[in-house]
């Protein structure tokens, strides 16, 4: 017999780009006291479409066998759910496996489709400089070139603009990455209010077991260092607009528009680098198989190397 899985009216979603400093944030959440806290939780929205349809059951159950972050979590599947029981089951886990009152998520993208779920959810935007987003982007592998790399963060930005003028205000609290880091206890404690718990100390003792530091200021507008003048002008000739809406300031470098030759180009940079990249960090082996697989592969055959990728990546996040 299943046991009645109650549910959470009220869950806190941390939403942003990747890169934007949610890992830091949501590092800080789970170590307060009150706060239990899923890393990626984009496997609860992933798999629903744009018009709200659930996916299928048992093609969900068999997308999450080969979800590395899902798979790491330890949740258990409870088979005699439906879809939006299951997901919500999964912040139950975390909530009762951490032994806290309040528990929240992050979660990079589609997040509007969180609503369908959790139709009282509470929400907490964090928002970078784009420009240093997109030069993070590269160094992860998930861009070529900042021209790519700041897609990404202009996504998740204007999708954050569309979804926030349709909540109330009540149920949604913004904040810059920069000020967490020149302020962070200032900044905690107005968040740790939006959520309904007080601020605790022990929101920074993160950095006793992880491999994330303090904050530190060296890390804001390193784009000011890092990135050529070029590249400073591409992400604000796709981006510029947006970072003024954010409230960040433009360099005061000439506009440079990308024609249709220099954007084939820069995809073409992008294809290639991104291709670079997992060849050095799979192996040539590793990098064939997965290439074939995902071409002319069984799904079986895909599953398998799916889950050999996920096990390399995991050296790189210890």
């Amino acid at each position: 017999m299943t046991v009645e899985i109650p549910v959470i009216a009220k869950p806190i979603f941390l939403v942003g780009a990747e890169r934007s400093g949610t890992t830091v944030l949501r590092l800080m959440f789970a170590n307060h006291p009150q706060l239990a806290w899923c890393n990626e939780f984009e496997y609860a929205v992933d798999r629903i479409s744009e018009d709200g349809t659930l996916p299928p059951l048992e093609e969900y159950y068999e997308w999450l066998d080969a979800h590395r972050v899902f798979r790491a979590s330890g949740f258990e599947i409870d088979r005699d759910l439906t879809y939006s029981q299951l997901v919500n089951s999964f912040l139950c886990q975390k909530k009762n496996k951490d032994g806290k009152p309040f528990v929240g998520g992050t979660v990079h993208r589609h997040f509007n489709r969180l609503l369908g779920i959790w139709p009282n959810a509470r929400f907490i935007h964090i928002v970078r400089d784009g420009r240093d987003v997109a030069r993070s982007c590269i160094g992860m592998g998930w861009a070529g070139n900042v021209w790519t790399g700041s897609k990404r963060w202009l996504e998740a930005e204007q999708l954050w603009t569309r979804f926030s003028s349709n909540l109330p205000e009540e149920r949604f609290f913004e904040i810059k990455y920069e000020t967490l880091i020149e302020k962070p206890v200032e900044t905690l404690t107005h968040l740790c209010e939006f959520i309904g718990i007080p601020y605790d100390e022990a929101m920074l003792n993160y950095a006793r077991n992880t491999t994330y530091g303090l904050p530190d200021v060296r890390f804001i507008a390193q784009w000011r260092r890092k990135l050529s003048e070029e590249e400073i002008q591409l992400v604000e000739s796709r981006a510029g607009k947006m970072l003024v809406e954010r409230g960040y300031e433009l360099s005061g470098l000439p506009p440079k528009t990308v024609n249709e030759a220099m954007r084939q180009r820069l995809q073409w940079q992008d294809t290639w680098e991104r291709a670079q990249f997992r060849l050095r960090r799979y192996g040539v082996p590793l990098f064939l198989e997965n290439y074939l697989a995902r071409r002319v592969g069984s799904q079986k055959w895909k599953k398998q190397v799916k889950l050999k990728i996920h096990a390399v990546e995991a050296n790189y996040l210890k």
